[in-house]
């Protein structure tokens, strides 16, 4: 057995509901490794109880360790509120990338004829979140006003993490921003893009504008694709790519923070929707998501034992689904519950 440990982020919800299916998967009678954890109560209860104190706290240790898991959680509208704990995250553990990857769920039929995986490389940083924003004037002729800004740092990751991604599954590098529009601010990631390709001159490389890459992308058939994204495109893309693939809860998100070699030093897994609040307590959710998180978590360790395990979940994972056991959003009937059982025994009988 191997031994490590994990930060695990509770939530609000759904979200924490789907995170408590995800970790009876990490039993090590059932995943057949022993892995630790640190939890942290990330629910908004707790963080208005503790003025994000918590938060900064499951930071740290996320640095300590270099992993965690992390259940949905609400971000409040009023400004004045406790925010958005996915932000202060990111900043504590320099989240630069966000990394979703659309793939085929076996037996569930992709929109437009897409079946090979997408994946996004998301700048996690700046852009348009947490730009200043302010109005002038008044009436018709009322004026607003937003400030952004990047760093060639966080383009030159992003740029680079992608073209490590295409490497490692025979993709081509494609899309990009709008950078004929804006050439000082956009075109900072495009330079970075074109430098990472000189390092990786064996990489398909096909630059297009945020706006092609949305249209073309429908068109793209049989090609994986890994796609660098400014923060804001990021956020839209991913979540029309994972749809295009039958359900957003089909993938995992990953985000990461790296060392100046660009190794990942920070990986964070978790699903990417929200917190789902009319599905609350009705144990009809899709859970695969944050099974897929913690099997993209457990592959992200060192130790053959972990990778394998993970592996082994996302593998027991697909087979389910493919053999007709889906939740709802899926077309099928399967409960919350009903699906991680069926996950577990598969995981059993791989053991044996």
């Amino acid at each position: 057995m191997t031994s490590t440990e994990i930060v695990v982020l509770q939530g609000d919800q759904t979200g924490q509901e789907l995170l408590d299916q995800s970790l009876r998967l990490l039993r090590p009678d059932v995943c057949g490794v022993t892995v630790g954890t640190l939890t942290f109560d990330l629910s908004l209860e707790n963080r208005r109880r503790t003025a994000n104190r918590v938060i900064f706290e499951a930071a740290e240790a996320m640095r300590r360790t270099g992993f965690g898991l992390k259940a949905a959680t609400i971000t409040p509208p009023d400004p004045n509120d406790v925010g958005s704990p996915n932000a202060i995250l990111r900043r504590e553990v320099d989240g630069t990338v966000i990394v979703r990857t659309g793939r085929r769920i076996p037996g569930v039929h992709p929109l437009a004829g897409v079946h090979a995986p997408i994946s996004v490389v998301r700048m996690a940083v700046n852009d348009a979140y947490g730009a200043k924003e302010w109005r002038e004037g008044s009436g018709r002729e009322e004026q607003a006003y937003r400030t952004e800004m990047i760093r060639r740092s966080d383009c030159g990751a992003v740029a680079e993490y992608a073209f490590r991604v295409a490497e490692q599954t025979a993709a081509t590098v494609f899309g990009g921003p709008k950078f004929t529009v804006s050439p000082v601010y956009e075109g900072m990631l495009k330079e970075e893009m074109d430098a990472a390709h000189l390092r990786h001159p064996q990489v398909p490389y096909r630059p297009e504008l945020i706006d092609a890459t949305f249209a073309l992308i429908l068109t793209s058939g049989g090609n994986p694709l890994v796609i660098p994204t400014l923060n804001r495109d990021g956020d839209l893309l991913s979540d029309l790519v994972m749809q295009l693939f039958g359900s957003i809860a089909g993938a995992e998100s990953l985000l990461l923070s790296f060392d100046a070699n660009l190794n990942p030093k920070v990986v964070m897994a978790e699903a990417p929707h929200g917190t789902a609040p009319a599905l609350m307590g009705k144990d009809v959710a899709n859970p695969m998501a944050m099974i897929l998180a913690a099997a993209a978590l457990l592959s992200s360790m060192p130790g053959s034992e972990l990778r394998d395990a993970g592996a082994r979940i996302r593998l027991a994972t697909l087979q389910a689904v493919e053999d007709g056991v889906r939740t709802p959003d899926l077309g099928g009937e399967a409960g919350t519950t009903e699906f991680v059982d069926e996950v577990i025994s598969r995981l059993s009988v791989s053991r044996s």
